[in-house]
């Protein structure tokens, strides 16, 4: 088949950052961070995380090709903070809800578990 192996869509390749960071020479206090191995899921929730802080003037993310697996998500804030910060706090807000996500779901499976 011409499809590319499943596993691509997932595994980052060695040498390769999962991350990258690129700052924009045109505006100030703007840049973009290229994400590999994720898509839309990751993008969407990245971007409404980052429009819940004040600082963020703008985010939005786009998908470059169906068949590159990575994501850019662009992101520019206010004089008061920079996208690097802005991205951070995103990320480590994200990471608690889902953390209390997690620890609720795991009470109510036990309480139900329980009631068997």
């Amino acid at each position: 088949m011409n499809a590319p192996d499943r596993y691509e869509r997932f595994v980052v390749p060695e040498g390769t950052k999962k991350v990258s960071y690129e700052r924009d020479t045109k505006i100030i206090n703007a840049a973009s961070f290229t994400i590999e191995r994720e898509d839309h899921t990751v993008g969407n929730i990245v971007r409404m995380q980052l429009h819940r802080d004040g600082n963020v003037l703008f985010a939005g993310y786009k998908l470059p090709h169906p068949l590159q697996y990575k994501i850019i998500v662009r992101v520019h804030t206010t004089s008061q903070s920079s996208p690097m910060q802005a991205y951070n706090l995103a990320i480590n807000d994200l990471d608690k809800e889902l953390d209390h996500l997690k620890s609720v779901f795991e009470a109510e499976v036990a309480k139900v578990s329980g009631e068997y």
